[in-house]
């Protein structure tokens, strides 16, 4: 079996992930500086070491000592919508630390570092978007994800690294990080229905998305060990849904639970109308299926966050405070 380093563990992707490994007897170790995720959200069974991947000596000495066989690099801050308003801490979470985690697998002769990236790449192009599409960010959370594809790709070329990169789209699921006031849609209307507080849609919620179950993506995420080499993958669901739609279904969802929460409405924000995937090569290379159910998945997050201790909203200091949304001022 293998000794596999995940990064950003304890997040939504990590936290999932490192338990399929564990289940396939492999050897995960996790870093994460709990900044997004929670330490009880990792599997006891990980070898688990708090730190910061901006750190430069941390990454070096995490690689020296663990000499994983193989990287999977989930870490990241993925909030499209606030990122224009905290650019440096974007690079710097998304960016530098992504190169330091990449100088690590190259100087360590891991076998390969496997990427998860984001449909936000592909910016304001007519969907479904295909990996064939060239890839057009708009927003500085895009940029640093691609950014970091064409690093990667750049140090395959140089240095003989194999990579894969996926990019998943609107993946939700429990041990999602519901407390966090700018990011994860159906965590935030979770956190806010158990609240007592009304669940929010930015503009008229025309705005369409898909939205995918964790657990699909785990068998694929491991074939990326051996197959998939310089690939990138969409992974995400196959149906599709407006805000509004998905907001009424949660309402109702809501109710069997004993909430009633109002929707309201507050100014748009500058996002891509529609956005969604096609999953074609995935499901050829990778085996790759989608069966989420909507509803199943936000009753099970439902049984689960009503279960977990009250916690603090995470807010960021912002860099920029002009033309800041209201809801977030």
């Amino acid at each position: 079996m293998s000794k596999i380093l995940v990064t950003g563990v304890a997040g939504l992707l990590g936290s999932h992930f490192s338990r399929h490994l564990l289940k396939k007897d492999h050897t995960v170790i996790g870093v994460d500086d709990f900044s997004g995720g929670y330490r009880d959200f990792v599997d006891p069974r990980v070898i688990l070491i708090e730190g910061n991947l901006v750190d430069e000596s941390f990454v070096k000495r995490t690689f020296v000592t663990t000499k994983p066989d193989y990287v999977y690099h989930f870490a990241a801050y993925a909030a499209v919508g606030l990122s224009p308003f905290i650019r440096t801490f974007n690079y710097k979470n998304n960016v530098v630390a992504s190169a330091n985690v990449i100088n690590g697998c190259i100087n360590n002769n891991v076998k390969k570092v496997i990427f998860a990236s984001s449909m936000d790449v592909y910016g304001p192009q007519d969907p479904p978007f295909t990996e064939s599409m060239i890839p057009w960010p708009e927003d500085p959370y895009g940029i640093a994800k691609f950014t970091v594809e064409q690093d990667l790709a750049a140090a395959s070329r140089l240095f003989g690294i194999k990579y894969s990169v996926v990019r998943p789209h609107n993946v939700f699921g429990i041990y999602q990080n519901i407390w966090d006031k700018y990011r994860n849609v159906i965590g935030i209307w979770i956190r806010k229905t158990l609240s007592g507080e009304p669940i929010s849609v930015y503009g008229d919620g025309s705005q369409i998305r898909s939205f995918s179950d964790v657990k699909y993506y785990m068998e694929p995420f491991e074939k990326l060990m051996t197959l998939g080499d310089g690939e990138t993958y969409n992974l995400g669901a196959d149906s599709y849904i407006s805000i509004i739609d998905a907001a009424q279904k949660f309402q109702r969802i809501a109710r069997e639970f004993g909430y009633n929460p109002d929707i309201v409405h507050f100014e748009p924000r500058d996002e891509v109308d529609v956005a969604y995937c096609e999953h074609t090569k995935a499901k050829n290379d990778l085996n790759f299926k989608d069966e989420t159910s909507f509803e199943e998945l936000v009753r099970d997050m439902f049984v689960w966050a009503m279960d977990q201790p009250d916690r603090a909203v995470k807010t960021k200091e912002y860099e920029v405070e002009k033309k800041m949304y209201s809801y977030w001022r």
